[in-house]
C-alpha cells in the first residue's frame, strides 16, 4: 500500500463518510415513517443494527489478521488486528448502549439476561480483555501472539450471537433484514433503504477510523525505530 496515495484518499473518504451520514440522518428522521407499534423509539434500529454489523465485521478482521499474523509473523497483520479490535469495541459499546435505550420503553426494563444480549456482552468483555492484554503486556512478538489467540477465540462467540434468537426462546426480536423470507422481507421498503444508507455510512466510518489508527501505530513504530537508532549511534 502506497502511503502517499493513501494520504491523498483521506479527504475523499472523509467527505464520502460525511455525505453518507448526512443522507442517513435525513432518511432516519425525515424520510422513514414512524413505526406504528413501537413509535419513534424504533428509529434507534438505524443506529443499533449497523453498529452490530460493523462490530461483527471489525472482529472478523481481527480474526482474519490474527490468523495471518500467526502464520506469517509480520507486524503489519498485528497492527491491523489491533486497530480493528479497538474500533470493534467502540461499535460493540454502541450496540450495548442503544439496545437498552430501545428496550426500556418497549420491554419496560433496560436489560434482561437474554441469550443474544448476554452473548453480546460476553463478546464485548472478550475484546476489552484483548485490548487490556495489549496494554499490560510488554511489547514484542509474545504479546502479539497472545493477543492473536484471544482475537481468534473471541470471534467464535459471533455465530452464537447470530443464531441465538433461532436456537433459543429470547426476548430479542427475530431478524428482519436477513431472514428466511428473504433480504428485508420483514420491513417496509423505505425502512430497508434507510437501514442500507445507515449501514453504508457506518462502513465508511469504519474504514476511515481504521486508516487513521493504522497510520498512528505505524508512526509510533517509526518513532521507536528512530529512538533505538539514536540510542545505539551514541
Amino acid at each position: 500500500m502506497n502511503g502517499e496515495n493513501n494520504d491523498d484518499n483521506k479527504p475523499v473518504l472523509l467527505w464520502l463518510t460525511a455525505a453518507a451520514f448526512a443522507a442517513a440522518l435525513y432518511a432516519i428522521f425525515f424520510y422513514v415513517p414512524t413505526e406504528r407499534t413501537e413509535g419513534v423509539v424504533q428509529r434507534i434500529m438505524y443506529f443499533h443494527i449497523p453498529s452490530a454489523w460493523i462490530a461483527f465485521f471489525a472482529f472478523f478482521i481481527v480474526f482474519l489478521c490474527s490468523i495471518l499474523f500467526l502464520w506469517k509473523k509480520e507486524r503489519e497483520w498485528d497492527i491491523y488486528a489491533m486497530a480493528s479490535a479497538e474500533i470493534g469495541v467502540l461499535f460493540c459499546s454502541l450496540v450495548l448502549v442503544t439496545g437498552p435505550i430501545w428496550a426500556k420503553p418497549i420491554w419496560g426494563t433496560w436489560w434482561v439476561w437474554d441469550a443474544r444480549l448476554t452473548s453480546t456482552l460476553i463478546l464485548w468483555l472478550i475484546y476489552v480483555a484483548y485490548l487490556m492484554l495489549r496494554i499490560h503486556t510488554d511489547p514484542g512478538s509474545m504479546r502479539a501472539r497472545y493477543a492473536a489467540v484471544v482475537g481468534i477465540v473471541g470471534f467464535l462467540d459471533i455465530p452464537i450471537i447470530h443464531f441465538s434468537v433461532l436456537w433459543w426462546r429470547t426476548f430479542h426480536p427475530q431478524p428482519k433484514m436477513i431472514s428466511a423470507q428473504g433480504l428485508g422481507a420483514g420491513m417496509a421498503p423505505s425502512m430497508v433503504g434507510a437501514l442500507l444508507i445507515s449501514l453504508t455510512a457506518f462502513t465508511l466510518l469504519y474504514f476511515l477510523l481504521m486508516g487513521q489508527r493504522i497510520n498512528i501505530e505505524k508512526l509510533k513504530d517509526e518513532i521507536d525505530r528512530l529512538k533505538k537508532e539514536n540510542l545505539y549511534s551514541h
